[in-house]
């Protein structure tokens, strides 16, 4: 199934990923950072939503509450688990 999840706090605007049987894949940011966001999409890869919400929840950028990676596990619960 495709998702797609405006994103708050960040520079990235939205993600847009799938997601089959719990497997994320397909991840892609639109805006931010292009180098990061790149990794961490590619890092995101063929893993599981529950533990790409464990590794990347709470991660900060700067002085900001959240991040780009941060951002992905939020879409990560408000989509697949809601």
């Amino acid at each position: 199934m495709k998702y797609e999840y405006k994103t708050k706090g960040v520079c990235a605007m939205k993600i847009e990923f799938e997601a089959e049987d719990g497997i994320v894949k397909n991840v892609k940011f639109i805006g931010g950072c292009n180098g990061n966001t790149q990794g961490v999409a590619r890092l995101a890869e063929g893993r599981t939503a529950e533990e790409l919400i464990s590794l990347l929840e709470g991660i900060k950028c700067g002085f900001k509450s959240t991040s780009c990676p941060d951002q992905l596990a939020q879409a990560l619960k408000h989509t697949i688990f809601n």
